[in-house]
């Protein structure tokens, strides 16, 4: 199901696993847990995680055992514009829909 944020600012995995981390921005995630959150694999997360955690976007928060553990780096200036967006978005549907 195609969101009004993926509609908006496209659905790649990229805009996928950024909307995944943007609900649950106060959570940390595994690896596993944002390419089953983000309904994409996890060859596709690979190939664009990096690029993610280098410029700031995800941070590494902790390990358990063997499993890294990330989220969103919510001081980052560029999320906290998509995080402005994401609840404008959200926001004004359930404005519409009430």
């Amino acid at each position: 199901m195609e969101t009004l944020f993926r509609h908006a600012l496209g659905d790649t995995p990229k805009i996928r696993v950024l909307e995944f981390l943007i609900e649950g921005r106060e959570l940390d995630y595994s690896i596993s847990d944002i390419a089953e959150g983000a309904e994409i694999g996890r060859t596709t997360l690979f190939r664009i995680f990096e690029d993610l955690v280098k410029t700031g976007i995800i941070i590494p928060t902790r390990e358990i055992g063997n499993a890294k553990l990330f989220k969103l780096n919510i001081k980052n200036s560029f999320v906290q514009k998509l995080v402005e967006i994401f609840d404008e978005i959200i926001f004004q549907k359930r404005k519409i829909s009430a």
